[in-house]
C-alpha cells in the first residue's frame, strides 16, 4: 500500500487528527504567529482557517485532493479568505511564494531521512529570513509502534542546525478524534518546535 493510498483511506474513514478544530498547541501560539502564513500539510484546513479568522493571509497545501476540497468548502461556508492548493511539500524549494510564517502540524514526521532534508531545504526557501516555523510532530516518547515515525529532540535540532535558530522545543500533545483516545490517552505525545530562519 502506498503512502498516498494510506492517507486517502484515513481521510475516507476519519483521520485521527481531523478533529474539526485547530490543534490546541498551535492555537495557543496564535499571538506569536504573524504575517503571511503557509500551512504545509494542511489537511482539511482547521489550523489555516483558525488563523484566517484572525485576519492573516493564509495558504494551505496538501498533496491530496480530498482534504483540500474539504478545506475549500469549509472556507466558503465560514465566509473566510484563505487559499488551498494541491501541492507536494517536497517541491517547496521550486516555489516563488514567500511567507512570514510556516506551520507544520503532523507533516515532518511522515518523511524519511532524505525527504526530511529536502523538505527542510524547501522550508528555508519559502520562509523569509527572520520568519518562524511552528512545527508539531510525533514524539519518540510515544510508546509502542502504532502511528507515524517517532522523532527525537536531537533529530529536530540536527534537521534545523544550518540556517536556523531553534528557539524552543517543548513537550506537547496532538489532539485526536475521540475514537482514537483509547490508543493514545490524552492524545499522542508530541514535540512542538519553534525555529527562526536566520540566513539570507
Amino acid at each position: 500500500m502506498t503512502e498516498r493510498t494510506t492517507f486517502e483511506e484515513l481521510y475516507a474513514t476519519g483521520a485521527p487528527w481531523d478533529t474539526g478544530r485547530p490543534q490546541r498547541a498551535l492555537a495557543e501560539m496564535a499571538e506569536r504567529i504573524t504575517g503571511s502564513i503557509l500551512d504545509a500539510g494542511c489537511g482539511t484546513g482547521e489550523n489555516a482557517l483558525f488563523l484566517a479568522e484572525r485576519g492573516h493571509s493564509v495558504m494551505g497545501i496538501d498533496f491530496l485532493e480530498e482534504p483540500i476540497q474539504r478545506a475549500k468548502r469549509k472556507c466558503a461556508e465560514r465566509g473566510l479568505k484563505a487559499s488551498f492548493l494541491v501541492k507536494n511539500a517536497l517541491t517547496l524549494e521550486h516555489w516563488t511564494e514567500r511567507f512570514d510564517t510556516v506551520l507544520d502540524s503532523g507533516l515532518f514526521h511522515v518523511f524519511d531521512d532524505d525527504e526530511r532534508e529536502r523538505y527542510v531545504q524547501g522550508l528555508s526557501v519559502v520562509l523569509k529570513p527572520g520568519g518562524r516555523l511552528f512545527l508539531l510532530c510525533f514524539s519518540d516518547e510515544v510508546p509502542g509502534t502504532q502511528g507515524p515515525r517517532r522523532v527525537s529532540q536531537l533529530e529536530l535540532r540536527e534537521a534545523f542546525a544550518q540556517g536556523w535558530t531553534v528557539e524552543s522545543i517543548e513537550r506537547s500533545r496532538f489532539e485526536v478524534r475521540p475514537e482514537f483516545e483509547t490508543a493514545f490517552p490524552g492524545g499522542p505525545q508530541a514535540w512542538f518546535l519553534v525555529a527562526q530562519r536566520t540566513d539570507g
